[in-house]
């Protein structure tokens, strides 16, 4: 019998075979689609669903590729011809709050807003922000190790998980880490699963570090300034002075440009990029006032807020930028990072591989914390040979500087070709034979991070 007839026999309908189904299963948002179509999509509700899959895909040898909202940026979750996607996304329950202990349990399916909307209620939050939080799931934020606006102060999703419940590509259930504060018994197998993008196991449920809301009020800061490259060093400066705002966002003058156009705000003066920094907290108020002078300081136009709804209003700006980038074309949306006082010779590599390769590429950083997202716009699904050699360029000027090749969207298959310039050859054959060890078979999401046929 088929995987397919007995994926059919054992969970019915929970296994989808629509043309519509395996064809949005063959994408996410990176721009890049696996060739041909997946042999179906299993809609798991429970972890009984997820063992049953694993365990007919592991008889019968067929990949399986875990898939959530599908927002990711690397290729990750992308299914092509004869495998089988595994979607959690219908796995949103929140089973536990404890308030008392600072923690939560959830299945991996539930958005990252939703579940802050959840833990408001009880006067709690979970700290890790992407820009996407509205519709990106914990579970693929557990996958790619994901960051966002808030990681500088408050941290990334490592700082975030205590533990989590993993299924083997045998069906077994494997339960990580721990509900204490403190826990270092035998190897950290947690951190290893965050950020391993679906290659050792599906996961069925994490318990999850969580913060009181921050007391006191939040202050926004905005500053204008002739270009890039003073914006990066002012950025620097309010880090280098040991203020800590919860957010800080820089753009340059093409995504200011292309941003204010997709939201019909005013058009900016020519060469115009800007800083969007928050402060909250009790100190919020002195701190704000600290970086205005810095961002001042530094040659920029500087205004400061303390109305909340006016920050967020701000801060809508910057979470506009991804769907004002797709208005533009088919996007490359790239994650390099760098040390945060390296930001501004960063940008100086961007402006020379835009001349030397004759394209413009729209930047945003996490100034916080030195993660910049270079984005190559360009026409048609495929990726030019020209956009790839820029992209090449920017990746080894990353790597120079101290970087890395990916600061939270992975290496999916976009960024294979690189991975070894990072790692070394000894590190990343060590790494792959830890995926082995975990999936024996080679049948969970082959041809991801690593070649298949490595």
């Amino acid at each position: 019998m088929s995987a397919l007839a007995q994926l059919q026999a054992a969970l019915g309908p929970l296994v989808d075979t629509s043309e519509e189904s395996r064809e949005l299963a063959r994408a996410d948002r990176s721009g890049h689609a696996a060739a041909g179509r997946p042999i179906a999509v299993v809609h798991a509700e429970t972890v009984e669903h997820v063992q049953q899959t694993l365990r007919i895909a592991t008889a019968t040898r067929t990949a399986v590729v875990v898939r959530g909202a599908g927002t990711g940026l690397a290729g990750a979750a992308n299914a092509g011809e004869g495998e089988i996607v595994l979607s959690t996304l219908r796995m949103t329950a929140v089973k536990e709050i404890r308030p008392d202990d600072l923690l939560a349990v959830v299945e991996p399916g539930i958005l990252n807003a939703d579940l802050n909307d959840i833990l408001g209620e009880h006067g709690l939050w979970w700290a890790p922000d992407p820009a996407s939080r509205a519709i990106s799931t914990v579970g693929g934020n557990i996958a790619t190790g994901a960051g966002g606006l808030l990681c500088a102060k408050y941290g990334v999703v490592r700082d975030a998980v205590l533990g989590i419940d993993l299924v083997l590509p045998d069906g077994r259930l494997l339960h990580l880490g721990h509900r204490s504060v403190k826990g270092v018994t035998g190897l950290d197998l947690t951190s290893l699963v965050i950020g391993s993008e679906g290659t050792l196991g599906v996961v069925v449920g994490a318990t999850l570090k969580l913060r009181r809301l921050v007391e006191g009020t939040t202050c926004t800061v905005t500053a204008s300034f002739p270009g890039v490259v003073p914006a990066a060093a002012s950025s620097a400066a309010v880090t280098a002075a040991g203020i800590q705002p919860a957010i800080m966002e820089l753009m340059d003058a093409a995504c200011v440009a292309a941003v204010f156009q997709y939201l019909s705000l005013p058009e900016p003066a020519a060469g115009t990029a800007q800083l969007t920094i928050q402060t909250d907290g009790p100190a919020a108020v002195a701190d704000a006032e600290a970086i205005a002078k810095i961002l001042h300081d530094h040659g920029g136009d500087v205004s400061v807020s303390h109305d909340h709804e006016e920050g967020e209003r701000l801060l809508a700006i910057r979470r506009a930028m991804h769907p004002a980038m797709a208005a533009l074309g088919t996007t490359l949306i790239e994650d390099v990072s760098v040390p945060r006082s390296a930001m501004p010779a960063m940008f100086h590599e961007i402006a020379r591989i835009e001349k030397a390769y004759g394209v413009v590429i729209p930047t945003v950083a996490h100034a916080g914390d030195g993660n910049l997202h270079p984005n190559f716009i360009f026409e048609g699904t495929d990726v030019p040979d020209l956009i790839w050699a820029a992209a090449d360029e920017l990746f080894r000027a990353a790597l120079a500087l101290g970087g890395t090749l990916t600061g939270e969207h992975g290496i999916g298959v976009l960024k294979q070709r690189w991975l070894a310039d990072e790692l070394g050859e000894d590190q990343w054959e060590l790494q792959r034979q830890i995926t082995r060890v975990f999936d024996p078979l080679g049948i969970l999401n082959p041809g991801k991070v690593f070649p298949a046929d490595a």
